[in-house]
């Protein structure tokens, strides 16, 4: 593989393993094998997973402008946990990870913590699942990488780990040549939706769903024309009455980043603006704008812009 750059994108936008500890595997049958583990209180907030695609994978601070990243091959998933702190620090959370991966055979590519990373840039330039799937204080994180070579191809993991006052948080990114696994999001009971079969539309914990077919005026929030996807969550939302959502507006990133963050944001309001119109409590929906920070099609072309010109919902996870 060779090395490229990821260009820095300039956006506003936590692992204890103890011995005595019972253990969760993150690799679930059909995903990509990794004998990563976290405490049985680990808590899974989010997900992605991805067919056999590019994924760039940061080995360097950002500098200058960019992040030095190497262009990777495989099949990708992510996931996202939250577990009790217990006092420890980043390093203490990241340690027994970092181990796991080395018994595995994987050898170290990059790693760094917060300002040695780039701080506020080196997070913001990163494949990371947006709050409140993953939660990273830009004060103090920690990154690690590595690979090991596969029968399939070479194989990369990386983590990223960060904390709150009281919880730690981890990222796992596994990128190899195996099938990925559908998403396995088990949560209680009580934080478990109902399907509203009439529309068709279902929500799931930790999963962005986009709305399809809403058409905005180009460059402005107005939105144009019938917009049945709206309608379709209006009517999610009174069957499950005390469900909450995320609203994540999204942008392509041609232009100024500052300004299509802005415009997803301003767009992810207008949803939300037909939606109390509709009846829904404006407290049970949040909106975010997160820019061209989370493309899910070739910017280089004119389809994948237009793709990554959207509007997404999330059910905020039960607290």
């Amino acid at each position: 593989m060779r090395d490229g750059l990821l260009p820095f994108i300039p956006l506003l936008r936590g692992l204890c393993a103890g011995a005595v500890l019972p253990l969760i595997a993150l690799s679930a049958a059909g995903a990509i094998p990794l004998p990563v583990t976290l405490p049985d209180a680990a808590q899974k907030l989010g997900e992605r997973a991805e067919a056999m695609g590019s994924h760039p994978l940061p080995t360097g601070p950002w500098r200058d402008g960019v992040i030095p990243v190497r262009q990777t091959e495989g099949a990708l998933r992510q996931s996202a946990w939250r577990l009790p702190l217990d006092g420890k620090s980043t390093l203490e959370l990241l340690a027994p990870l970092r181990a796991q991966v080395a018994a595995a055979g994987f050898e170290a590519v990059y790693e760094c913590d917060t300002l040695a990373c780039g701080g506020f840039d080196f997070r913001f330039g990163t494949d990371i699942l947006p709050e409140p799937q993953m939660h990273v204080d830009l004060g103090d994180f920690r990154y690690f990488a590595a690979e090991r070579p596969g029968a399939q191809g070479t194989e990369y993991i990386s983590l990223i780990v960060s904390r709150s006052a009281t919880q730690g948080f981890v990222q796992v990114t596994q990128i190899g040549a195996a099938d990925v696994a559908p998403p396995d999001l088990t949560t209680s009971t009580k934080s478990e939706p109902l399907t509203v079969a009439a529309s068709g539309f279902a929500l799931q914990p930790g999963v962005a769903q986009v709305l399809a077919d809403l058409t905005f005026a180009p460059g402005r929030a107005d939105l144009l024309g019938e917009a049945p996807a709206i309608a379709a969550l209006r009517d999610w939302l009174v069957a499950n009455p005390q469900a909450r959502i995320d609203l994540l507006g999204h942008s392509d990133s041609s232009g100024d980043p500052v300004a299509n963050t802005a415009l997803s944001l301003a767009r992810a309001e207008t949803v939300r603006e037909r939606l109390v119109a509709a009846g829904i409590a404006a407290d049970r929906i949040s909106a975010r704008g997160l820019g061209p920070a989370e493309p899910i099609a070739d910017n280089a072309t004119r389809e994948g812009r237009q793709a990554n010109r959207r509007v997404e919902v999330m059910l905020t996870p039960t607290r």
